[in-house]
């Protein structure tokens, strides 16, 4: 377990608002608690190192430890409404698609109270068999199960019942696809079962109060009856051919974006989803017919459990913060410690509503970093554990503790792509001096959180002033959260937005702001946000794009919001449309450079290379070794770039592991733009001014801001930079 590690209820605020931190400290010594200003969060010998400011703050102090676990795992809590008189007979059904049937006992439907020997639970047994456990009401249990296991990803119609006027138990499976391989088991009881429901119906976990043995796979249309339904009535069974003696009629195409289940029986017996599973997935019934699931519910009623989904740890608040009205928007943390063990729990100020504080502002990409918090990665092994040592960095990695929940570019324990993610949770990626990757002679191995206090470190060096805002603001308060601001800066890779995140930057650069894109990959995927669960995002990787995983047919449409997900270029709104640049090609984390173009000596824009004397940008760095590097971004006017762009400057050299993504591809050899691959591997410089008095510069490499710090913040990236934003500042 990690001694010391917590997380805050939100990633932002504004003056008056209250931030809630969570800690889980495994000592038997108090823990302290401070305020800090993170300036840099890069570990790196050869750069800055970590800057922390200590602040005094009202939450400073020390606190007692205390263990807070968190439990992984999806499933539906029915609490039962009153006393529903026990059944003397029943039927328990639910249609099912399991992932890893033979990964030990899973629950389907649990209405059995063990300790009492009451109820009855259908599930799979530990072979991966259709099973049902029956109490006695003696304090005892009976289980029977089919021979035959379940087969991964096929739908099955899983049933158990008990007949009182013959005493016989009966439990089965029909494949949906082939009903003439069904199995169907069968014995007398011969003393009599006690059927009343436990206090909490669980559907696909074991547990009542403490739900395990979480199911992993699709559920759809779960229900009981208080008879035994002919085997007939299971085979086709709806509420309507069995309204008689329904106990309960659960119907998952129901309220896709909320966290309610809705029984369409007498009881009433709605239920809630906890942890978030896939919802709006295509059930037992979808043949291709419609894509999405608001326009044929009836096709979607099943929802995708699995043993390690999460969404709030729910921990007790440790202590508390009230942002005063004098403190400066920028990026703090509450630093941890206890013994040797340190943690820091980063969150972001924004200035107060209204009221900027500098003339720039700096946006920080919170849901780019939920996307990809407690990222565990292939390539982790000793090398970067080595680093972490040498460096004194951070010491825990999501690769070794995966017990908070993984990444949107991880999969599920079934293999299925992790497609919900939350902050309501330790985030190791977004910890001070967290590493990501090791490669020997490349800097510092950061990406995310870490790599974009380059930006910070450069700018406090600098003396620039800036506020920060970030997605949230973005999505909650649209273009008001930066229109007041001369001048708007991204930092690395901006790659995830909503709808509403989106809107507010385009209208920014359409109203006149200046605008600077200092990343790559940005405005790339389409993410969602759930109205009932704060924190939580979700992702559909349909159709194209680099990914780690892809969505599965007739699950490209979002179930938070009901939108088409994946990538905004399939959704109309490609990137280049924002900062007249998109996503063209990705290689390893090996940065080159950019070499200046004719046109950067034009006298017009002349003022941009002012005290640069070099052909050669970035030819150095922290970031890759180089300042055009990993993800790389170009012009293309056929996918919204506007008129009057200048290319200031072209990356080149580029090693042979870079490719072309593949949405540019029609083919192994053939482009959409009809250029060879190998000609879209590059990162385009520009620089243009908008109809509406504005101006954007972008640079479309993810590596870029890593080359501010060289040589003492004095190079030519930073020289560059410095020319751009005091130009931005003074119109």
């Amino acid at each position: 377990m990690i001694p010391l590690i917590g997380y805050v209820d939100r990633l932002s605020g504004r003056p008056g608002d209250t931030l809630a931190f969570k800690v889980n400290s495994t000592s038997f010594e108090p823990f302290t608690a401070q305020l800090i200003k993170i300036v840099c969060a890069d570990p790196n010998p050869d750069g800055p190192g970590i800057i922390h400011r200590e602040m005094v703050s009202s939450f400073d102090g020390e606190y007692p430890s205390r263990r807070q676990d968190y439990a992984l795992g999806s499933y539906v809590r029915v609490e039962r409404p009153g006393e529903i008189p026990p059944p003397t007979s029943f039927t328990v059904v639910a249609t099912v698609w399991p992932t890893t049937p033979r990964k030990g006992r899973q629950g389907v439907v649990d209405a059995l109270d063990e300790a009492a020997g009451s109820g009855m639970a259908l599930c799979l047994d530990e072979s991966g068999c259709a099973c049902m456990t029956v109490g006695t009401g003696s304090g005892r249990t009976i289980s029977l199960a089919c021979e035959q296991p379940l087969r991964p990803r096929r739908w099955y119609r899983l049933w158990a019942k008990f007949d009182a006027e013959s005493g016989r138990l009966a439990v089965g499976h029909v494949p949906m696809q082939n009903p003439e391989q069904s199995e169907r088991r069968e014995i007398a009881c011969e003393e009599p079962l006690w059927l009343g429901l436990s206090e909490h119906v669980l559907i696909a976990a074991h547990g009542g109060a403490e739900p395990h043995s979480h199911f992993n796979g699709k559920i759809e249309a779960p229900a009981i009856f208080a008879r035994a339904l002919d085997d007939d009535e299971i085979a086709d069974i709806s509420l309507s051919d069995a309204e008689r003696d329904c106990v309960a009629f659960w119907d998952f195409s129901k309220g896709v974006s909320t966290l309610r289940i809705e029984d369409l029986g007498p009881n009433a017996m709605h239920g809630e989803i906890v942890n978030l599973p896939a919802r709006g997935m295509t059930g037992s019934s979808w043949r291709g017919q419609e894509m999405c699931w608001r326009h044929a519910p009836e096709h979607y009623g099943a929802i995708h459990f699995h043993d390690d989904d999460f969404y709030d740890c729910g921990w007790q608040t440790d202590f508390s913060f009230t942002v005063p009205d004098d403190l400066r928007s920028g990026v703090y943390a509450a630093r941890l410690r206890c013994g040797e063990h340190e943690d820091t729990i980063p969150f972001f100020i924004c200035a107060p509503r209204g009221r900027r504080q500098a003339d720039l502002c700096v946006i920080m990409p919170t849901f780019t970093y939920v996307i990809y918090s407690n990222n565990a990665r292939y390539d982790f092994g000793d090398d970067i554990e080595r680093r972490m040592k040498d460096w004194k960095a951070y010491p825990w990695n999501p690769a070794r503790h995966p017990e908070y929940g993984l990444s949107a570019y991880n999969l599920h324990s079934d293999g299925s792509g992790i497609c919900h993610v939350s902050s309501l949770r330790p985030m190791m990626t977004l910890k001070s001096g967290y590493l990501t990757l090791v490669i020997d002679g490349c800097g510092s191995g950061h990406r995310h959180f870490q790599a974009d206090t380059h930006l910070l470190a450069w700018l406090d060096h600098q003396g620039i002033d800036f506020d920060v805002v970030t997605d949230q603001e973005l999505h909650d308060d649209g273009v008001a959260s930066i229109t007041d601001y001369p001048a708007v800066l991204t930092s690395t890779h901006p790659e995830y937005h909503t709808a509403r995140s989106l809107d507010a930057v385009e209208g920014y650069v359409k109203g006149g702001g200046n605008f600077g894109y200092l990343g790559g990959n940005g405005f790339y995927w389409r993410v969602a946000l759930h109205e009932e669960a704060p924190g939580a995002i979700e992702i559909r990787r349909g159709e194209g794009g680099i990914r780690t995983w892809a969505a599965d047919p007739g699950e490209y449409y979002n179930a938070f919001d009901g939108e088409y997900g994946g990538l905004w270029r399939r959704n109309g709104r490609p990137p280049q449309k924002i900062a007249g640049l998109g996503f063209s090609a990705q290689g390893t984390f090996v940065g080159s450079y950019y070499r200046r173009t004719p046109r950067s000596y034009d006298g017009g824009i002349g003022w941009l290379f002012e005290g640069i004397d070099d052909e050669v940008l970035g030819d150095f760095g922290l970031s890759g070794g180089g300042a055009a590097g990993y993800e790389l971004d170009r012009v293309d006017t056929e996918l919204g770039s506007p008129d009057g762009i200048t290319v200031v400057a072209r990356s080149e050299a580029h090693i042979d592991t870079y490719v072309a993504v593949p949405e540019e591809l029609l083919t192994h050899v053939s482009t959409v733009t009809g250029e060879m691959p190998e000609d879209l591997v590059r990162a385009d410089m520009i620089y243009y001014e908008t109809p509406s008095g504005g101006a954007v510069f972008s640079t479309g490499s993810i590596t870029f801001c890593g080359s501010l710090p060289h040589n003492g913040f004095d190079n030519n990236i930073s020289q560059l930079l410095s020319n751009v934003v005091r130009r931005f500042l003074e119109n």
